[in-house]
This record gives structure tokens, sequence and C-alpha cells, in this order.
């Protein structure tokens, strides 16, 4: 298709329609120019007329030559005027009667003047007739003139209107439509339909601008095209990504909920299958220092056997990706992620695909997620197994603690005491053995009250309602022990304390309450655990009985050296004395853990 350009041809047009009119004007003042010596042609001629008429009368009258002689050099001066001479210049029509009127003038003349002619009027009226047919003549040529200036006019009028009409029609055509038919597409791009397409009729500016369009909604369309499956791509991506947060949460909820530590994996497992599309996966637990797994676990929908070379060397050789062969020896690619946690090994887990098939990078990550997690858990699951393990150890060197300080030396003293009886039965001592008769009933009695508050010291947990309820069950018991009223004072709600400060301040009320329930003799107890303005916190337990003798210590009681020793363990200070008021108090102050800890980083930061 040839190239042509739309706005050369609107040049060209414009060009025309100005050429046009230039033309037309330029005809119009020739013709006005022309017209205007018509006018002055006519004038002159009328004035020949009247002179002619009075050059007769001057000479019928006789007058002076030298009057005469003006008026001829006026009349032959009229004659020669140059108008006659650029009318008659390409009008040979009018040139020959000027030229005829001019000559019969030339012979009529002489005639008159000369005063021979008896009857000069009818000489003077022909001469004015064809003066008047000279005058008629330049009228009709004045005339002609007009015509033709209006007959231009006409023309030039209506071949600007011929013209702009072509030149509108061809708009109207080669433009408008083509603009109309870009409008209506670009608007169908706009609402999102890219398969319209232009039709380019000429080479022109619109027929490139309709070839631009069209690549230009090829371009869109692939674009929308692309965009929408990166949409989706990216819809999936994030289905997935939140897919996998959520079974990785789920995972680790399920692992933080599971009770006495015990972790089911094969649910775990099967989900995780579900996910990555792949059911031949095999999780192997394996001891710290061992090398063959103790336990084999896969999904459930699993059809695939257990591995059978029962070494994991392979596994975790640190190989994420290796190739292998089935039982078929068909070729397989092997996944391998070992479960570490703190440079100890628990187990691996395995995924093994078909050689043309590959797990994707997101699979991979999920899988190492959930190996990850199950590695915590294993390795969360040891350090609770150790603290179980030492938690017990320090229970029964608790235990034994108690059973030496209380129990084991009362039952020394119940020795010592059958030493003496037998001592006293070998020498028949009456009072000597009425003596030891009642120091071993109240040994035995001590003793067995020291066992059952080992017992119930033993059986006592904190947890529940936490520590403030643990206090309020143990006030309870001891309370239906007793006739004594026993007050509560608690204002420790916003002080953090840890389980072992818990654990001894329980012990401490309840040892020192059950001595002023046994040896006060009075009727109320008071028992007050605040915080001071130092942060310190302070407990005392006061009653209104007999208070302390001079010699609080008596043997088999050995209940304010085991208060000592616990206010030790806390770093506090533990002190019994009378109360001014009557009656005895313990008194133990101590600084918690969490404020000892800031005071360390304190001095550590100076």
């Amino acid at each position: 298709m040839r190239q042509s350009s739309l706005v050369i041809r609107l040049s060209l047009a414009l060009a025309g329609i100005v050429a046009l009119a230039a033309i037309t004007m330029v005809t119009s003042y020739w013709i006005s120019d022309q017209a205007d010596n018509d006018a002055y042609a006519i004038n002159a001629a009328g004035s020949l007329r009247m002179q002619t008429y009075r050059l007769g009368l001057l000479s019928h009258m006789d007058a002076d030559a030298e009057t005469l002689q003006a008026a001829r050099d006026k009349l032959e001066q009229s004659w020669q005027d140059p108008v006659f001479t650029r009318l008659a210049h390409g009008n040979p029509a009018l040139a020959e009667q000027l030229e005829q009127a001019q000559r019969q003038w030339q012979q009529l003349e002489p005639e008159i003047l000369s005063g021979l002619a008896t009857n000069t009027q009818p000489l003077l009226d022909d001469q004015v007739e064809q003066i008047d047919q000279l005058v008629t003549s330049i009228q009709r040529h004045a005339e002609r003139n007009a015509q033709l200036l209006r007959l231009v006019q006409v023309l030039a009028l209506f071949s600007v209107l011929g013209l702009a009409a072509i030149v509108i029609y061809w708009l109207r055509t080669k433009v408008e439509q083509p603009l109309s038919e870009l409008t209506r597409l670009a608007k169908r791009v706009s609402e999102g339909d890219f398969t319209g397409r232009a039709i380019p009729r000429q080479m022109n500016e619109l027929g490139i601008l309709a070839q631009t369009f069209n690549r230009m909604s090829d371009a869109i369309a692939q674009m929308h095209g692309q965009m929408e499956q990166r949409i989706d791509d990216q819809t999936q991506e994030l289905q997935r990504s939140n897919t996998a947060l959520q079974f990785l949460y789920d995972t680790a909820k399920t692992i933080i909920e599971q009770e006495d530590g015990k972790i089911d994996f094969q649910p775990i497992l099967s989900h995780l299958a579900d996910l990555v599309k792949a059911d031949d996966i095999e999780l192997c637990l394996i001891t710290e220092t061992g090398d063959t797994p103790y336990l084999q676990i896969q999904p459930e929908q699993s059809i695939h056997d257990v591995c059978v070379l029962r070494n994991c060397d392979d596994c975790l050789s640190g190989d994420q990706l290796t190739k292998t062969t089935g039982a078929d020896q068909s070729p397989i690619f092997r996944y391998s992620f070992p479960m570490v946690r703190e440079q100890k090994h628990y187990g691996v887990l395995v995924c093994r695909t078909p050689q043309n098939q590959t797990l994707d990078h997101w699979q991979q990550q999920l899988i190492e997620s959930v190996a990850d997690q199950l590695a915590l858990a294993l390795s969360l699951q040891a350090q609770e197994d150790n603290a179980r393990r030492l938690t017990l150890v320090h229970e029964r060197t608790v235990i034994a603690r108690e059973l030496h300080d209380s129990l084991a030396q009362a039952l020394s003293y119940l020795k010592i005491q059958v030493t003496r009886l037998n001592r006293a039965l070998a020498k028949d001592d009456k009072a000597t053995l009425e003596d030891v008769s009642n120091e071993l009933q109240e040994g035995l009695s001590s003793a067995y009250r020291q066992l059952r508050e080992l017992l119930t010291t033993f059986r006592l947990k904190v947890d529940g309602p936490g520590f403030l309820g643990a206090l309020q069950s143990s006030i309870k018991q001891l309370n239906a022990q007793t006739d004594m009223e026993l007050h509560f004072n608690y204002t420790l709600g916003n002080v953090p304390l840890t389980p072992n400060e818990e654990v001894h301040l329980q012990q401490i009320v309840r040892e020192a309450t059950q001595n002023a329930i046994h040896h006060s003799g009075g009727e109320n107890v008071n028992i007050n655990l605040y915080q001071s303005e130092d942060k310190t916190i302070h407990l005392s337990i006061e009653d209104d009985g007999r208070g302390i003798p001079a010699n609080p210590e008596k043997l088999n009681h050995y209940g304010l050296a085991i208060m000592q020793e616990r206010g030790k363990n806390l770093g506090g200070s533990l002190s019994v004395r009378n109360v001014p008021t009557g009656g005895a108090g313990v008194y133990f102050t101590f600084t918690p853990s969490y404020l000892q800890q800031q005071n360390v980083f304190a001095r550590e930061s100076n």
C-alpha cells in the first residue's frame, strides 16, 4: 500500500483554497480597476459632446478668436485623453469607433470654424450622435466589466464552496471515520475487550496509527493474559504459603499440646504428604549415638515399604539430594532432611520421588521446616526429660534432707532411749525405766507427728489457681485442724515469683503456722505476706499466745532449723522473737530473684 500523508493533503487543500481566494481577489481588483477607467471614459466622452456643441455655438455667434481657440484647444485636448487610448487597447471595435468619431470631427472642424457652412446644426448633430454611440460603447464595455466581475465572484464562490465540500467530505471519510473507529476500539480496550482490530484504509498517519493500535492491543492482550497468569500463580503461591503456614502452626500447636511429651508423628507426616503431593515420605528417629533408626514412620495412606537398609549414614551424610535405585531397579531421587538441633541429631526426614519428578523449592522448604520443627520438639522433649530427672533428683534430695533433719533425728533419739531402756532393765532401775518410757512415748508421738507433716509437705504442689490459691488451700487445711483463728493478708499480686520461691514460702508459712497452732496456746494467728517500698518481700506469722521460752529449741523439735535452711535457700534472713503485745512471731525477708537478676545486669553494664 502506497504511503500518503494526511498533513500534506490537508496542506494542499488549504493551499488550493488560499490560491483560489488570492486569484479571485487579484482578478476582482483588476476588473474593478478597469471599471474605474470606464466611468472616467464615459465622463470624458460626455465632455466631448458638450464641448462640440459649445465650439459650434461659439463659431455661430462670431466669438473672438481667442475664445474660439481656447474652446478648440480644450476639445482637442479631450480627444487626446489617455483614457481613450487605454480603452482602445485590447478592444478593436471600440478603438475603431473612437478613431471614426475622431476622424469625422477632424473633417467637420474646418467647416465649422471657417464659417463656409450655412447650416452647421445637422453636422453637429451628426457628430454628437457619433459621440453618443461612442459613449454607449464605452458604457457597454463598463457593463461587460461589471458582469465579468460578478461572474468571477460567483465562480470563485462556487469554486470555494465546492473545494470546501470536497475537503469536508474527504475529512469525513478519511479522517473522521477512522478516528471514530479508533475511539470505539479504544473504548472497548478500556472495558477489557482486546479482540477489536482497526482496518487501515490508507497508509497515512491514521493508517499507521491503526496498525500501531492493533499492535498495542495485541501487546496489551498478551500482557493482560500474562498478568492474569501471574496473578493466578501468585494467588496459588499465597494459598500454598497460607496452607503451609497454617500446617506449621497446627504442627507446632499439636506438639505443644501433647501430654506427657508424647508426640504422634503419623498425623503430621500424613498431612505433610498431602500438602507436598508425595506419599513416599518416611520419618526415621535415631538416638544421638546411634546410626540405626529405633522408629520408622510413614503416612497412613502410603503404599511404599519402609527403608530396609536401616543404616542412616547415607541420609545423614549432608547431601540433600541423591540419586538411587528402588527395589525394582528404577531410578529415583532421594531428598534427605536431617533433624539437627544444637549439634545433636534426632533423625532424618526422607522423601523419595521418581526420576521424572522433582520437588519444587516450596515443597523442599516446607519439608525442611517440618524437619526443623520436629527436631525442636524432640530437643524440647529431651530437655524436659532432663529437667524432670533433675527435678526428681532434687525432690529425692529434699526428701532425704527432710527425713535426715526430722525423722532420722527422732529415730536416733529413740535409739538412744532404747539403749537407756536396756541398761535400766539390766539394773532394774524403775525410775529410769519410767523416765525412758515417758521419753519413748513423747518421742514416738513427735516422730509420728513429723511423719504426718512430711507426708503433707511432700504432697504439696503449686498449681491450679496459682500461688495465692495454694496458700489459701494450705491455710484452709490448717484451719480445719485447730480452734484458733487464722487471718491471712496477701498483697503480692503484682510480684513475679519463681516456683522455687513459691514452694519455700509456702513451706515456711505452713511450718510457722503449725508451730503457732501446736505451741502458742493462743487464739489468733496473723499471716502477712507483702512487698515493702524497697521491693523486698516480707513474711510475718504472729500469734497471741504465751510467747517463746528462754530455750526454744527442744530435743526432737527441728521446725525452726528447717525454716532457717529454707530461708537461706532464698537468700533471705529469718528470725523468731516475741511480740511486744504478747505472743511470738516468725519474720522472714528476702529479695525476689527478678530483682537479683536486674541488679546483676546493672552491675555488669556498669
